[in-house]
Formats: C-alpha cells, sequence, structure tokens
C-alpha cells in the first residue's frame, strides 16, 4: 500500500496481481464528504459505462457482455442507479475492487482511476498523474538499490573465499585478517555502490 498526496488530498494505492488500483473513494474526497454520491453518479453515465466495458472486454477473459449490454441500455434513465459492487457482480469485472473494513473504499485499476479524476476534475486529473509517475519512479529506484544489494550478498561469499586464499599470508594475526577483509569488503562496496560501508553509515 502506497499513499500520494494531491491538493493536499490523501490519495491510496494498492497493488492487485501486480497491477497499481487507486482509491476512488479518496479522489472523491478532493470534491466531497460523500464520495460514495459522487462515484454513484460518475458510474451511472453512459460514457462511464461504455468506457468500463471496453476497459474489460480488453483485459477480461471473463468479463460478461450481455449484462455490460443491459447497464447500457438503461442508462440514463431516471430509475438507473448504479454502484461499483453491483458492477462487479454482474459482470464479473476486474477493474473495481471494493473493499470494507479499516481501509475500506472503492478502489479502481489505475485506467479507470484517472479517467474518475479527469470528470472530477482535469487539473485534478494531470497533479493525480504527476504524483503517480513520481512514486513509480522512487519505487524503480528502489528496486535498483534491492537489486544491487542482492547482487552483493550472493557475491560476497565468493569474494571473501577467493581473498582468503589469494591474498592472506598465513603467518597474519586473525586480527590482521580481518582487516585485510574489511580492505576488500571496501573495494566491491565501492564497485557496487559507490561508497564504502562507513561512508553509508555516515
Amino acid at each position: 500500500m502506497a499513499k500520494i498526496n494531491v491538493e493536499n488530498t490523501e490519495i491510496t494505492i494498492v497493488k492487485v496481481n501486480e497491477s497499481d488500483y487507486i482509491s476512488l473513494t479518496d479522489i472523491a474526497k478532493f470534491k466531497t464528504d460523500d464520495s460514495n454520491a459522487v462515484i454513484a453518479n460518475w458510474i451511472r453515465n453512459r460514457n462511464t459505462i461504455e468506457f468500463l466495458g471496453i476497459w474489460e472486454t480488453l483485459y477480461n477473459p471473463n468479463f460478461k457482455p450481455l449484462e455490460f449490454e443491459g447497464f447500457r441500455k438503461e442508462a440514463g434513465l431516471n430509475a438507473f442507479t448504479l454502484s461499483p459492487l453491483k458492477w462487479v457482480n454482474s459482470t464479473n469485472a476486474i477493474g473495481f475492487i471494493v473493499k470494507s473494513g479499516r481501509y475500506g473504499g472503492t478502489y479502481a485499476h489505475k485506467d479507470i482511476a484517472f479517467k474518475f479524476a479527469a470528470w472530477i476534475s482535469v487539473e485534478f486529473e494531470l497533479y493525480i498523474v504527476k504524483e503517480f509517475q513520481r512514486l513509480k519512479e522512487k519505487e524503480q529506484a528502489q528496486i535498483g538499490w534491492s537489486a544491487k544489494r542482492e547482487l552483493a550478498k550472493i557475491n560476497y561469499r565468493i569474494h571473501t573465499d577467493a581473498i582468503k586464499q589469494n591474498l592472506i599470508p598465513e603467518e597474519l594475526t586473525s586480527q590482521q585478517t580481518s582487516i585485510v577483509y574489511a580492505n576488500e569488503a571496501d573495494v566491491l562496496n565501492v564497485a557496487l555502490f559507490g561508497k564504502t560501508a562507513k561512508q553509508w553509515r555516515d
């Protein structure tokens, strides 16, 4: 779970099956405290239903097109109501996740969430996209750092064995041996991370 802050509105992002789902409940709070009403007004719109149907057709092999057609025909009628939960249960949609409890609310795949944000405010959508991209760049940087750490861990044993066999004379004391190990470990640290262990600690 991650959070971004857009125009003083905190928005939660969760990862589900390697896809990012953004809280529509949080996005709606930019406009009103009654987020469920805002989401319901948006989802019952004919253009929204058509967008959701096309999105599900593209990405969801288990989507039920007949149920979608039923909703599309009813859209615009005064008595027509729709909620994300009803949409998911009726069409087997994967674009929404409706959660209850402490971290509850309505979450939507990022493609759908950006569409909802644009409906709320075009300016707000641009800010959300910008913050979301910044979050993704930060995550990628952390992945790169983690990969380097894993590489260092894997190679550490090989490196220390090579030091023991090739660089340390048998006549050195244990204290002298540990100094040689520390110096060689710093060579590896500088090669992988660009700094020694002491520089990292500082």
